[in-house]
């Protein structure tokens, strides 16, 4: 096994132990991983090829998460299909932008979400009624905003659909952890095939990447269930890794930004 393959497994396992851990972050990490460590030379293959290996981790982990009953389904199913609508639009657009000026505007994006994510909670941190017309109208209108986000900056969004969820249905965090799985699916698999399209996506990469994880998603399902008991703490890992991951792809590409 050669040391690209190994670099590809292994990265992958760090995207599909976040996504199992915090049902986001697997884009925005597998972007990154695939230039800088995998070796990926064109930043658009990297956000393709990461779309597809996210989508199939994300449903893997859905899989497990919906084992231990995590899984709102008909918030998740109403947030996924109509949010793969706005993914179509906003992935054809951010195929028009630089990949790099993209991860910047993402990374103040991030900071905005993480913030908001440090908040202390004026509720009782999510409730358990029947999801009603009104909840489903909310739901279906966060998800357009949120899938045409997620389509042009080429990630799954796991980071917007998380708070996303909880701002329209008021569930638990791990609840929107494991529906919004649904969604980071529908939504990397749609900008998948529309970066395919362009011949964006290196099909033999991808399945090194999704082996790596399968692995790592079942590690962070089990982490997330057990943190789950406190009423906080998944709050702050998924603000505390938005923040830091932030100010990564902030710093790094400013300076294209300032050269444009």
């Amino acid at each position: 096994m050669t040391a690209s393959v190994l670099a590809a497994i292994a990265s992958g396992g760090v995207v599909g132990f976040t996504l199992g851990l915090i049902g986001g972050g697997g884009s925005i990490l597998a972007t990154p991983l695939l230039l800088y460590v995998v070796g990926v030379a064109s930043p658009h293959v990297a956000i393709g090829t990461g779309a597809l290996a996210v989508s199939v981790n994300a449903y893997a982990n859905l899989a497990n998460h919906a084992r231990k009953g995590h899984v709102w389904w008909r918030c998740a199913i109403v947030f996924a299909l109509v949010g793969a609508i706005g993914t179509m639009l906003g992935s054809s657009l951010g195929l028009l932008v630089d990949g790099k000026k993209l991860l910047f505007l993402f990374g103040l994006v991030m900071v905005a979400v993480g913030l908001l994510m440090l908040r202390p909670s004026r509720g009782p941190g999510g409730r358990q009624g029947g999801v009603d017309l009104r909840m489903c109208m909310i739901t279906g209108a966060t998800a357009v905003a949120v899938g045409a986000a997620s389509g042009f900056f080429g990630i799954g969004g796991g980071f917007l659909i998380v708070p996303a969820l909880i701002f329209a249905t008021g569930m638990p965090t791990i609840s929107a952890i494991g529906s919004s799985l649904l969604a980071v699916g529908t939504f990397g698999l749609a900008t998948a095939l529309t970066y395919a399209r362009v011949g964006f996506v290196d099909w033999m990469l991808a399945a090194e990447f999704i082996l790596g994880g399968v692995l790592g998603g079942g590690l962070g399902m089990l982490v997330a269930t057990r943190l789950s008991t406190s009423k906080t703490a998944l709050n702050r890992i998924f603000a505390t890794l938005v923040l830091a991951v932030a100010a990564y792809v902030i710093l790094t590409n400013a300076p294209h930004l300032a050269a444009a």
